[in-house]
């Protein structure tokens, strides 16, 4: 007796679902599906961040006296010069970007010390990291201190691992450790106290990557802790931020007004949201709508749907980007893409977060999406080191060589049935 369509749906739909996730879980082990889903994911977040750029700044820049594409064209800048310095990281072998460790960071530090210098040192938001390179024109050195930190770390730690040192502490954490606290530092020193966040996590990332002692972490974090502790109740504009954690109204003397009016953006967008250019908050009421809050923008214009995007997006490029660590035989490799992962993932948090009032606001911008040409260009650069590193690994370069090389085997046949089919035709009018 055969079954009836009720009982074999059932069965039939779980068939479906089967075959479903064997084919998602085939498509996730092929070598070219992490490096093309870093590649894509971090083009889509760029793209998008440059439409809300766009949306976010015009109002601001119309009431500072300046053209409404005025921080769109700045962006467009900084994404032209990022995207051509992505194309050269991803090209460039694994050894050149290993001989830069030490330049990179050399440079950062110097850039850093030039921040302190009176004339050369801007302050923005009461943060005195931007180097002032001319007319309005500024860079901020902390963005290219995270790069610097990724590549001289990953090296510094795969040499010795390499040579079987990283079982003494001494090589396990110098000069590792003391390269970091001094550009955190520097950072510090700034004002800055979420880039010297990132630039943590991103030391602590890649000792747990070389799988460094449980107990060195309970220290470091335990202590790490204790001086942030301090150096929050030390300072009043801290401690306000830290009272506005899951703020409803903005408070005497409006101290959460950002938190506050980022949850009204929110909330107000929706499933869907308002339309592209349709926010209200960015009219005055949300401070700084197209750096640090952009995320609440987009969710104000492009509603539920639009955030759980951009979310998505982050979280593809991270899960390649992890992949690509898992899969190294190189410990350059491996360190270079989890410190990678570590710096965008702990800079999309630490943002998100704060829009979302679970976290203080720490000034730090939404990677790849937020206006800021420093950091849009560091970023990209990590993207490229992703791809160089993901390039190395012989089964990638296997698979990239057989496709271009089946490319190149297709062209032929493609221009002689171009050229079969594409021969003119004798008009059918008088004179044609």
């Amino acid at each position: 007796m055969r079954p009836g369509p009720t009982a074999g749906a059932p069965a039939l739909r779980g068939g479906v679902l089967h075959r479903a996730v064997s084919r998602t879980r085939q498509a996730w082990g092929r070598p070219l599906t992490a490096y093309y889903l870093v590649a894509g994911s971090a083009v889509l977040i760029a793209a998008l961040g440059l439409v809300m750029v766009f949306s976010a700044s015009q109002i601001q820049a119309l009431r500072s006296g300046l053209p409404a594409t005025f921080y769109l064209t700045r962006q467009v800048m900084a994404a032209a010069a990022g995207s051509v310095l992505v194309l050269l990281a991803a090209r460039m072998p694994v050894p050149w970007h290993r001989w830069l460790a030490i330049p990179l960071l050399v440079s950062s530090v110097a850039l850093l010390g030039l921040v302190q210098v009176p004339g050369l040192g801007r302050t923005v938001n009461g943060s005195t990291n931007w180097l002032a390179v001319g007319g309005p024109f500024a860079i901020q050195p902390s963005e290219f201190g995270k790069a610097a930190f990724v590549v001289w770390g990953a090296d510094l730690l795969a040499r010795k691992q390499q040579h079987r040192l990283l079982g003494q502490w001494t090589h396990l954490l110098v000069p590792l450790v003391p390269g970091a606290l001094l550009l955190v530092g520097m950072v510090l020193l700034g004002g800055d106290m979420g880039t010297a966040v990132i630039l943590s996590a991103m030391l602590f990332g890649m000792l747990w990557l070389v799988g460094a002692p449980l107990r060195l972490f309970v220290v470091t974090l335990t202590g790490a802790g204790l001086l942030a502790a301090v150096l929050i109740t030390t300072s009043a504009h801290r401690v306000s931020r830290f009272a506005c954690l899951g703020a409803s109204d903005p408070g005497p003397g409006d101290q959460c007004w950002q938190v506050v009016h980022g949850m009204y953006a929110l909330s107000t967008g929706g499933l869907f949201g308002n339309g592209i250019g349709a926010s209200l908050e960015k009219w005055g009421q949300l401070p700084e709508p197209h750096t640090d809050f952009i995320f609440a923008v987009t969710g104000e214009e492009l509603g539920l749907v639009g955030t759980l995007t951009v979310l998505g997006l982050f979280a593809a490029l991270c899960a390649a980007g992890l992949r690509i660590a898992v899969r190294a035989s190189e410990p350059f490799v491996r360190l270079v893409a989890g410190g990678v992962v570590t710096w965008i993932a702990t800079q999309a948090t630490i943002n998100i977060g704060g829009v979302l009032g679970l976290l203080p606001i720490a000034g730090v911008p939404l990677p790849l999406f937020s206006y800021g040409g420093s950091a849009l260009i560091a970023a990209l650069y990590a993207v490229g080191l992703l791809l160089a590193v993901a390039r190395s690994e012989p089964a990638v370069r296997a698979a990239l060589t057989a496709r271009k090389r089946a490319r190149v085997s297709a062209r032929p046949g493609l221009l002689r049935r171009r050229r079969a089919g594409g021969r003119p035709r004798r008009s059918v009018f008088p004179g044609g």
